[in-house]
C-alpha cells in the first residue's frame, strides 16, 4: 500500500490545502452567504428598477420617517436600513473577525501574512487610484475612500450565477480577505466619518459595551438578556455622532470564539449560525433595495466616466482592487519564503484579485457618509459604484470561466468521498482505518464485476431457445 502523500503546510503554500475545521466553517458559511449574495443581487436589480420607473414612490418609501423623536431615532427608512440594519452586518463581521484572529486564518501570524498583506494593498491602491483621478481632474478628494472596500455576499452571488466551483483555498482567501477589509473599513468609518461626539452618549455606549462584556464573561444567556441592551446601545452609539455600525462591530468581538471541553460549537459560532442568515437574507438586501436605487435617466451615466470622482471610483474597484490584491499576494511571495500552490497559477490569483474589485454594499455606505448633503453627487457616486462593481464581476467572470475545468477537477478531488464516512478522502489518507475501508470497498466491487462477468458468461453459452 502506498504511503499517504505529506500533508500541505500551508504557511509555506498560497492557497494550500485548508484544515478540516476550516474547511466545514467555510462550507457552511459561503453557504448562507451565496444565498445571501443572489437575494442582495435580487434587492439591487429591484431598487433600479423601482427607482427609474416609479422614482417618486421610491422616494416617499425612502424618504418616510419613523421612530422615538424624543430618544433622536425619528429616522427615515433608508437611514433606518442603513444605520440600523447594517449593524447585523457588521456584528457578523465582528464574530467572523475574532472567529479568524483565535481560531482561523488569522491565528498564525505566518498563515495571516497573505490575506492581510492582499487586503491592506487591495484598499491602499484603490483609494491612490481615486485620490490620483480626483486630482488630475480637479475634482474632490473626499470619496478616497469609496472604492476600498470589498463585498463578500456579491462576489459570491457572481460565482453563484456563472457557475464556477473555485478551490476551497481560493474561497476561504476570499472570504478572509472580505473579513480583514471589513475590519479596515470599519476603521476607517470611525475615524474618518466622525465630526460631532457627544461625549455623553458615547460614554453611556461605552458602559453599555462593559455590561454586555461582563454579563458574556458571567455565562449569562438568553436572548431576551441581551437584545435589549444591544438596542440601548446602539442607539446611545447613534446619538453619541460615532456611526453606530461600530456597536455591532464592538459587541461582535466581544463573544467567545473557542470552544471549551466538551462544546460542539463555542457562544461566537452558535450565535453567528444563527444572525448570519437574518444578515445575509434581509438586513443586507433591505439596505441595497433602499440604497441602489439610483435614477439612471439623462446624463447620470455619462457623468460616471466624465467627472473625476466617479470615475475614480470606477477605477479604483476595477483597477485599483485587481492591482492592489495581486500586488500584495505577490509581494507575500517575493519577501517571503511562500510560494503559490502548485495546484493553481497566477492567472487564478488575478481572476480573484478581479472579483474583489465588486464593492457594493460598504461601498455605498461610505458614499453617503463621504458626500452627506450633496443628493446629486451621493447620486451619482452610487452609480458609480455599481457599473464598477458590474465591469468587476464581468471581467473576474470571464477570467473564471478560462479556468473553469481546472477549478472544477480540483473541487471535485477536494469533496470526494468515495468510502462514504462524511469526510473527504483527501483529509483520511494518512488515516489506516481509511486505507481498510478503502480496500473493502475495492475488494466489493472486484466482487460484483465478477458475478456481473460471470452472469454474462452463463447467458451467451445458454442454447437458443425453439423458435
Amino acid at each position: 500500500m502506498a504511503p499517504p502523500p505529506p500533508p500541505t503546510d500551508r504557511r509555506g503554500t498560497l492557497f494550500g490545502r485548508l484544515s478540516l475545521p476550516e474547511r466545514n466553517y467555510l462550507v457552511e458559511a459561503l453557504r448562507t452567504e451565496t444565498v445571501g449574495g443572489v437575494i442582495l443581487l435580487a434587492a439591487a436589480v429591484t431598487a433600479l428598477i423601482w427607482a427609474n420607473t416609479f422614482g417618486s414612490g421610491y422616494t416617499t418609501v425612502s424618504d418616510f420617517h419613523f421612530g422615538p423623536e424624543s430618544l433622536g431615532l425619528h429616522l427615515s427608512v433608508a437611514h433606518w436600513a442603513a444605520d440600523g440594519l447594517l449593524a447585523v452586518f457588521f456584528f457578523v463581521a465582528g464574530v467572523e473577525l475574532k472567529r479568524e484572529l483565535v481560531a482561523g486564518e488569522l491565528r498564525d501570524p505566518r498563515a495571516a501574512a497573505l490575506p492581510v498583506a492582499a487586503a491592506l494593498c487591495g484598499m491602499a491602491v484603490p483609494a491612490a487610484v481615486y485620490a490620483l483621478t480626483a486630482a488630475l481632474g480637479g475634482g474632490t478628494t473626499a470619496g478616497w475612500a469609496v472604492p476600498t472596500a470589498t463585498d463578500i455576499a456579491f462576489a459570491l452571488a457572481v460565482l453563484a450565477v456563472i457557475g464556477t466551483s473555485l478551490p476551497a483555498a481560493l474561497r476561504a482567501f476570499l472570504l478572509t480577505l472580505a473579513v480583514v477589509d471589513d475590519l479596515f473599513a470599519i476603521l476607517i468609518i470611525a475615524v474618518f466619518f466622525t465630526e460631532d461626539i457627544d461625549f455623553l452618549a458615547l460614554g453611556g455606549a461605552v458602559v453599555g459595551l462593559a455590561v454586555f462584556h461582563l454579563l458574556l464573561r458571567a455565562g449569562v444567556r438568553g436572548w431576551y438578556v441581551y437584545l435589549p441592551l444591544a438596542l440601548v446601545i446602539w442607539g446611545l452609539m447613534y446619538n453619541s455622532g460615532v456611526h453606530a455600525t461600530i456597536a455591532g462591530v464592538a459587541m461582535g468581538l466581544m463573544l467567545r470564539c473557542t470552544r471549551r471541553e466538551g462544546e460542539a460549537q463555542s457562544p461566537g459560532e452558535r450565535i453567528e449560525h444563527v444572525v448570519r442568515p437574518v444578515s445575509a437574507g434581509l438586513a443586507v438586501p433591505l439596505f441595497a433595495l433602499f440604497t441602489a436605487g439610483v435614477v439612471l435617466k439623462g446624463d447620470a451615466l455619462t457623468a460616471v466616466f466624465t467627472r473625476p470622482e466617479t470615475l475614480g471610483v470606477v477605477l479604483g474597484l476595477v483597477v485599483g482592487k485587481t492591482v492592489g490584491v495581486f500586488g500584495g499576494t505577490w509581494l507575500v511571495t517575493r519577501f517571503t519564503r511562500a510560494r503559490l500552490n502548485a495546484d493553481l497559477a497566477w492567472a487564478d490569483v488575478l481572476a480573484v484579485a478581479t472579483l474583489a474589485g465588486i464593492g457594493f454594499t460598504v461601498s455605498l455606505l461610505i458614499g453617503e457618509l463621504a458626500f452627506a448633503g450633496d443628493e446629486d453627487m451621493i447620486n451619482e457616486v452610487k452609480a458609480a459604484v455599481l457599473i464598477g462593481s458590474l465591469i468587476a464581476a464581468v471581467v473576474s467572470g470571464v477570467l473564471l470561466k478560462l479556468r473553469v475545468r481546472r477549478y472544477r477537477a480540483l473541487y471535485d478531488a477536494e469533496e470526494l468521498d468515495e468510502d462514504g464516512s462524511g469526510v473527504p478522502d483527501v483529509y483520511e489518507q494518512g488515516d489506516p482505518a481509511y486505507h481498510l475501508r478503502m480496500a473493502a470497498l475495492h475488494e466489493r466491487k472486484a466482487a460484483e464485476h465478477r458475478r456481473l462477468a460471470e452472469r454474462a458468461g452463463a447467458a451467451s453459452s445458454e442454447p437458443d431457445s425453439p423458435a
